[in-house]
């Protein structure tokens, strides 16, 4: 399928999933199965199971296994310290697993995100958090756009609800954000369907001015998804069929000649 051109953006980076292998020039991987903070129930790995490239597809898979110190399998994979952009428009086209207590998630955080870091200001949500796609399998028919940032974390994160008359699982759907100095924008399937401007946070800090790195995730349980269904059938399978950033044309101009 030939990358779409759109008028006014120029594409400045992408990864069609085309070869054998995941680039690993483009990702890397978050590990572990400490709950992620929001009490999930999968432990990351990098193991081929859980993500791979198939058929010209990226395949994030859950899998019900004992692992470590969990019962269930999956992977996140980042973009951090690879490939980080600060503003333009990011794409992704996913078809996301069915099932209550299903997590899939295309998103972003500030590039200086650093866990362990003793400067508060590397934490989240300091470093600023934005949701391109949020699906929770026990709403089949909506996923959500948000962002986080100090003052306006978790569940007081500025958020907006894209439901739909069909189980979005059933097929592949295009997830985008245009993200500028003036504020972000959400698209699904080419549709606007959530604006917030930079005056949204009010006395808070808007922290959206900076680099942000891309991540890609299939989470099982936690508390946003709530309970995993007793007849969901593992494996379950997060596939993604490209990923892609596009930047205006007079920024990747400036960025040229400078």
């Amino acid at each position: 399928m030939p990358i779409e051109e759109i008028e006014g953006w120029e594409l400045v980076w992408h990864d069609e999933f085309d070869g054998d292998a995941i680039d690993p020039t483009n990702w890397t991987y978050d590990i572990g199965g400490w709950g992620w903070g929001n009490g999930e129930a999968q432990y990351y790995t990098s193991r081929p199971q859980n993500a791979r490239v198939e058929n010209g597809l990226l395949v994030i898979e859950a899998h019900q296994e004992k692992y470590e110190n969990s019962y269930y399998t999956s992977a996140r994979m980042l973009t951090k310290g690879l490939r980080e952009f600060k503003y333009g428009r990011f794409e992704a086209r996913l078809k996301v697993p069915a099932g209550a207590g299903l997590w899939p998630a295309f998103w972003m955080l500030g590039a200086h995100f650093d866990r362990h870091s003793e400067d508060q200001q590397n934490h989240w949500p300091h470093v600023g958090e934005i949701d391109i796609m949020e699906y929770i399998g026990r709403e089949p028919d909506l996923v959500f756009g948000t962002i986080h940032g100090p003052g306006y974390a978790g569940a007081t994160g500025f958020t907006r609800w894209n439901r739909q008359d069909y189980p979005i699982a059933d097929d592949y759907h295009t997830y985008a954000i245009e993200w500028d100095y003036d504020g972000i924008t959400w698209f699904y399937d080419g549709e606007e369907y959530y604006t917030l401007t930079r005056d949204v946070t009010a006395h808070r800090p808007w922290v959206f001015d900076h680099e942000f790195f891309m991540i890609l995730n299939l989470a099982v349980g936690g508390q946003f998804p709530g309970p995993i269904a007793l007849d969901l059938e593992f494996p379950v399978a997060l596939y993604v069929d490209h990923v892609r950033v596009y930047q205006q044309v007079d920024e990747t101009e400036e960025a040229t000649a400078s």
